[in-house]
């Protein structure tokens, strides 16, 4: 498998305009290479490239830790409490 699934949460969904997709990856790479494509795919999402969470096989992950083909990554806003 050369691809992984991703979600896309909150404002993110809706600033992409999908809960979810495949994307072709060919070799591991980390998350913050990841992102930095996702908003190149995603323009709307660079004000928030920094504070973007992920999660990756359902667990949160650092933005150095590696996607690899047939992983599952979730991308969403940090939550906030009031």
């Amino acid at each position: 498998m050369s691809s992984i699934t991703v979600l896309y949460f909150a404002q993110v969904a809706e600033l992409t305009q999908q809960r979810q997709e495949s994307w072709e990856i060919t070799a591991p790479t980390s998350v913050s290479t990841w992102l930095t494509q996702l908003v190149e795919r995603y323009p709307a999402l660079a004000p928030m490239q920094e504070r973007l969470k992920v999660a990756v096989n359902q667990y949160h992950v650092n933005h150095d830790a590696i996607i690899t083909p047939g992983d599952e990554v979730a991308v969403f806003e940090p939550v906030t409490g009031g």
